[in-house]
C-alpha cells in the first residue's frame, strides 16, 4: 500500500490537478469574457452606443459608440492578456515547485 504512494502523488500532482487548474481557469476565463462583454463587444461594434437611431444623429452615434467600443475592447483585451499570463505562471509554478523543492533540498 504505501509503497504506491510516491506515483499517486505523481499522478495527482503532475496529471489531475493541472487538468482541474485548466478546467478552472477555462471556467474563469468564459466568466471574465461575459462580465468584462468583450463578445457583445465586438458583435455590436458598427452599432450605435446607447441604440441612438434618431434622424440626424445616427452617424454621430455609430462614429461615437465605434470610438468608446475601441477604447473598451482594449482595454478588456489588456485584462484578459494579463489575467492569462497570470493563469500560465501560476500552473507553470504549481506543476514546478515539487522540482524546486527537490533542487534546493539536494543542491544545499
Amino acid at each position: 500500500m504505501y509503497l504506491g504512494l510516491p506515483l499517486i502523488f505523481l499522478k495527482f500532482w503532475f496529471v489531475e490537478t493541472p487538468r482541474g487548474l485548466i478546467l478552472f481557469f477555462a471556467s474563469l476565463n468564459s466568466a471574465f469574457l461575459q462580465l468584462f462583454s468583450l463578445p457583445l463587444l465586438t458583435k455590436t461594434y458598427f452599432r450605435p452606443w446607447k441604440n441612438e437611431y434618431r434622424k440626424g444623429l445616427v452617424g454621430f452615434s455609430v462614429a461615437m459608440g465605434i470610438i468608446i467600443k475601441t477604447a473598451v475592447i482594449i482595454v478588456d483585451a489588456l485584462l484578459f492578456f494579463i489575467l492569462l499570463i497570470g493563469e500560465i505562471v501560476f500552473t507553470v509554478s504549481f506543476v514546478l515547485w515539487p522540482i524546486g523543492a527537490l533542487l534546493l533540498l539536494f543542491l544545499r
